[in-house]
């Protein structure tokens, strides 16, 4: 059943549905010897690779995602570690989406392991959203044996901060009345679109802290202060947002990278990877009947650092020729020919084309 137009937030139930721990969660469903213990998933702790999931366990020592596996080994020398299994993940994953899209329609995927749903027009055959969620979270532990932690609100915006309220297994309901009371004693990078550098303007500017002292910031101040996000940040301070759950999305961009084992200096392995990464970018294009015209290039240098290189062609393609030929001119903008790098990626974004497909793909393209 679609949401009807016009739908404001005392008539809107958003669910967020979270995955706890999900790909190791699947690795310690399957093995009950890997419970209570730290899991980290990712590359090899001995190489260069990266932590693509931890377990709470191992996330209590400091361990996150994306960080290097062989920082993580440091952290923790009696974890366990494990290599990725995507294809199990991605199973897995369409069993959970499967219970998702039993209740509604209007299931919107953010990841492999998270979704919103629009449940507005469900309330009858459940009786509220709170059943619904209650509902989900036992078939899901019942049927897949995993745990999902559920944010239940009148937008997306305050379901997404309430799924991650009690977590792991948690279930929290924000109903509308009570929106700005939950809000209020957050911390503002409790809000979508607040990162470490808008917090420490906000609090040096105007001493704020929290949600609810943000709210006395007027909305020309923060317009003055963060530009087009202030009117964005004036509105989700009091819990407004009117973002649909948007079952569909269009691809805005696909890429490739990869990590090295060891640093690559020599300029011509450099140029020849660019070139194998265009190629591929070219190939999964076609395949999907898309195109572009902007061309990117990520390189990571031996320490860290890293640099992005664009430009908009004046057309659009799916043509490896192309493709390769910009991306070998974006790479003479970099220092690849005078430092080491560890990391090379090319990516062709402004996509158009007959093609549409979920968020949910995405996430293995990264690894």
């Amino acid at each position: 059943m679609r949401r009807q137009v016009g739908r404001g937030d005392a008539d809107r139930r958003i669910l967020h549905c979270d995955m706890d721990c999900f790909f190791a969660a699947v690795h310690m469903r399957d093995d009950p010897s890997l419970r209570g213990r730290p899991v980290v998933i990712g590359g090899d702790p001995q190489g260069r690779g990266v932590v693509a999931a931890a377990s709470y366990e191992a996330r209590a020592f400091g361990v996150h995602s994306a960080m290097p596996a062989a920082r993580a080994s440091r952290l923790l020398p009696d974890g366990v570690f494990l290599r990725p299994e995507f294809e199990r993940y991605q199973a897995e994953s369409d069993r959970v989406f499967a219970v998702f899209r039993e209740v509604t329609d209007l299931v919107q995927p953010v990841s492999i392991d998270e979704a919103y749903l629009d449940v507005s027009d469900c309330l009858a055959a459940y009786g509220s959203a709170t059943a619904i969620a209650k509902e989900l979270k036992s078939r899901i532990k019942d049927e897949i044996g995993l745990t999902v932690s559920i944010g239940v609100a009148p937008n997306r915006l305050v379901a997404k901060i309430a799924s991650d309220y009690r977590k792991p297994d948690g279930l929290t309901v924000v109903p509308p009345q009570r929106v700005q009371e939950f809000l209020g004693p957050l911390s503002v990078r409790a809000l979508m679109g607040v990162g470490p550098a808008t917090q420490a303007k906000l609090n040096k500017t105007f001493g704020v802290e929290t949600v609810a002292e943000l709210r006395r910031v007027s909305l020309v101040e923060l317009c003055t202060l963060c530009g087009k996000n202030g009117e964005m940040l004036y509105r989700f301070a009091r819990g407004e947002d009117d973002r649909p759950v948007d079952p569909v999305r269009v691809r805005k961009s696909l890429g490739s990278e990869r990590t090295y084992a060891e640093d690559l200096s020599d300029q011509a392995a450099i140029a020849a990877e660019i070139s194998r990464q265009s190629q591929g970018v070219a190939r999964s294009l076609s395949r999907r009947g898309l195109r572009g015209t902007l061309v990117t290039i990520k390189v990571r240098y031996d320490d860290f650092e890293t640099v992005t290189r664009s430009k908009t062609l004046g057309f659009s393609t799916d043509d490896g020729g192309d493709i390769e030929k910009t991306a070998l001119e974006l790479l003479q903008r970099t220092e690849a020919n005078q430092r080491p790098v560890r990391l090379l990626g090319v990516t062709m974004g402004r996509l158009m084309g007959d093609a549409l497909e979920t968020n949910r793909e995405r996430q293995f393209e990264l690894f």
